[in-house]
């Protein structure tokens, strides 16, 4: 058996559907799915981010009824939420979303935040391979992320997972005072990620 098919039965494991949680001991952080609970915890977290960090989600998470939706979608199994929790403080968080009705069923949008605090001790690289790890469960085919072209951190990191930028939108973001933002859109084939699950430790984060 290759690697890549060793790799792809690895990641198909039915008991890991539901992500459980898993706590790295080096920063006690446990990412596990987003529940209706946190919605307190959620929002705090995202009054707490710097305005512009928002702009890598579609909607304004700082709103209460914006939250909301996005709970209850996740509930419904519309979108695949996790968080990132140090104790009840929620740190960071993110989702998979897609539309099975729509002309891309097979194709998933990647969406990641973290908190200014939790930055450069893994966690977000931790948040995205669970991330990744559904994607491959759910059986997309490809994952999409954006962000305006001055994030060029989180750009980085993508392109250390294997994206690449795709396209460029002008202007198609604004932000709370009216300025606009160009976004930049990374693409990446699931299928090719296979035999680099591994080094990602996707194949670890989706089996324990």
């Amino acid at each position: 058996m290759t690697k890549a098919k060793s790799a792809a039965k690895a990641a198909a494991k039915p008991a890991a559907k539901r992500a459980p949680a898993k706590k790295a001991a080096s920063d006690g952080v446990e990412i596990r799915p987003l529940a209706a609970s946190d919605e307190k915890a959620l929002l705090s977290f995202a009054r707490s981010l710097p305005p512009h960090d928002l702009l890598f989600l579609p909607r304004d998470i700082s709103e209460p009824k914006v939250l909301k939706a996005w709970i209850r979608e996740s509930e419904g199994g519309g979108m695949m939420s996790l968080v990132a929790a140090e104790g009840d403080t929620i740190v960071g968080c993110g989702a998979i979303a897609h539309d099975p009705l729509s002309w891309s069923p097979h194709v998933g949008e990647l969406r990641v935040l973290l908190g200014p605090a939790a930055r450069g001790k893994g966690v977000g690289r931790r948040l995205t391979q669970r991330l990744f790890a559904l994607a491959l469960e759910a059986g997309l085919q490809r994952i999409v992320a954006q962000m305006t072209v001055d994030q060029t951190a989180a750009i980085s990191v993508f392109e250390g997972l294997g994206f690449r930028a795709e396209a460029m939108l002008r202007g198609h973001v604004k932000d709370r005072a009216g300025k606009r933002h160009d976004i930049v859109i990374l693409g990446h084939e699931v299928a090719d990620v296979l035999a680099r699950l591994e080094a990602f430790g996707v194949v670890e984060a989706t089996s324990r």
